[in-house]
């Protein structure tokens, strides 16, 4: 019998757990996603049904800019969220259309929250947000050079207040109190990596 190590490196192979796919059926169809069962198959030839969440893809929008005094900022939206029944701060995101483009989705949801315009905008990555069972991506947006254009055009549920914070503050508190919003996380992840290569996007400069 092999023993197990897991101390074992990483070989790179995959391949013996790759499980099959079989017959999938729509059981469940709903306004924001469906649910569906999906017959698969191992490698060692275990067979089980299993459940996957049907959703569109979503964006995340971090509208990152300098204060007058030197301070990197971002723009976040607070707003009550009903599968917490709590009200989280967040970056502006929504979901893509059929045959939205997720840039073009990124910059709808921008203004639409926000009423902001950006110079720049560069994709951090994107990730499937809970692989367990979800079937969608993740859009991950840096936007910058923002500025103030029209009103916000909310959603008929839609309800937002929106505000300036300081990127040390978000760092700081992302994943505690109202900061409770795991894509959030994901977001400010690849913003840190980006910092990585970038650290003016989390230095003050001071006003000359």
């Amino acid at each position: 019998m092999h023993m197990f190590n897991p101390f074992n490196e990483d070989s790179g192979d995959m391949s013996h757990l790759m499980w099959k796919s079989g017959m999938r059926e729509r059981v469940f169809k709903g306004p924001i996603f469906d649910i569906c069962t999906v017959m698969r198959t191992s490698t060692d030839g275990r067979s089980s049904t299993f459940i996957e969440v049907d959703c569109p893809n979503w964006v995340t929008v971090l509208p990152w800019y300098r204060s007058e005094d030197g301070r990197p900022m971002f723009v976040m939206v607070d707003q009550f969220r009903h599968g917490s029944s709590t009200v989280t701060r967040e970056f502006p995101a929504g979901v893509v259309e059929k045959d939205e483009d997720p840039t073009l989705a990124a910059l709808r949801e921008l203004i639409e929250e926000t009423g902001l315009e950006a110079q720049k905008t560069s994709l951090l990555g994107n990730v499937n947000p809970n692989s367990a069972f979800m079937n969608n991506r993740s859009n991950f947006y840096l936007v910058e050079g923002v500025r103030h254009v029209t009103s916000q055009n909310l959603d008929a549920n839609e309800q937002l207040d929106v505000f300036s914070i300081p990127v040390e503050e978000v760092i700081a508190s992302m994943g505690t109190g109202f900061y409770d919003n795991g894509i959030m996380m994901m977001a400010l992840g690849f913003f840190l990596r980006e910092a990585q290569k970038r650290p003016e996007l989390v230095t003050t400069i001071q006003p000359k």
